[in-house]
């Protein structure tokens, strides 16, 4: 990567636990030279993150920002969202405007924080949206374009999740067993996702990829 494009990245989700664990992957030394996080909270200031609070319905009216690669780890549950149709503005309706904003604005890698099981022909609502929201992106042209698909993330919310703490007291005796095709169901620590958040945006190798658990943990 070569010349002011090259040395900025963007970031949506900033504020989310895989988002916020991204940023100094990001801004390591080697890594990118500014940061352009967009969001509806503000982040804790560091050297080389430029803050832009936005809303992302109407992203596409916002300046662009000239940049190599974008990182989306926008998302959201059911519960907090309150319905599918809030779920949906955010996990499909708001990273498709993220996305289409940023390949405007010259990115030509786009990195999206999915779940492991995303199919937009699944019967799950939750898979189904992750899906669409991956053809969606995936059909926009960029030159490179990666899906991170982790299982249960392992870190802490803000938010309190029950079964999340259940899935991290049971995760080390459950992890061993998943061998084989079930490997990319073991739970992961949201960190080893965000390292790798910040490895797919820095490869600059065309190609559309998918990257489970055995990618994600490098």
């Amino acid at each position: 990567m070569t010349g002011a494009t090259g040395r900025t990245a963007l970031l949506a989700g900033g504020s989310g636990l895989v988002g916020g664990l991204a940023i100094p992957h990001l801004l390591a030394p080697g890594a990118f030279d500014r940061l352009a996080a967009l969001g509806r909270r503000p982040l804790p200031t560091r050297p080389g993150l430029d803050q832009q609070t936005v809303e992302f319905a109407r992203l596409a009216a916002r300046p662009l920002v000239p940049a190599a690669a974008a990182v989306c780890a926008l998302g959201t549950t059911i519960r907090k969202a309150g319905s599918q149709a809030a779920f949906k503005a955010v996990d499909v309706d708001a990273v498709l405007a993220f996305a289409r904003w940023a390949r405007a604005g010259g990115a030509e890698t786009f990195v999206l924080v999915s779940s492991v099981g995303a199919d937009p022909t699944a019967s799950n609502f939750y898979l189904r949206c992750k899906g669409e929201a991956e053809a969606a992106v995936a059909g926009l042209g960029f030159a490179r374009f990666v899906a991170l698909r982790p299982s249960l993330l392992l870190g802490a919310r803000e938010d309190v999740r029950p079964g999340e703490a259940l899935g991290r007291a049971i995760t080390p005796l459950l992890n061993p067993l998943m061998l084989g095709p079930l490997r990319r169901y073991r739970g992961i620590e949201a960190g080893a996702v965000a390292a790798a958040a910040a490895r797919a945006a820095l490869d600059p190798t065309p190609g559309r990829f998918v990257w489970e658990h055995r990618a994600l943990v490098g």
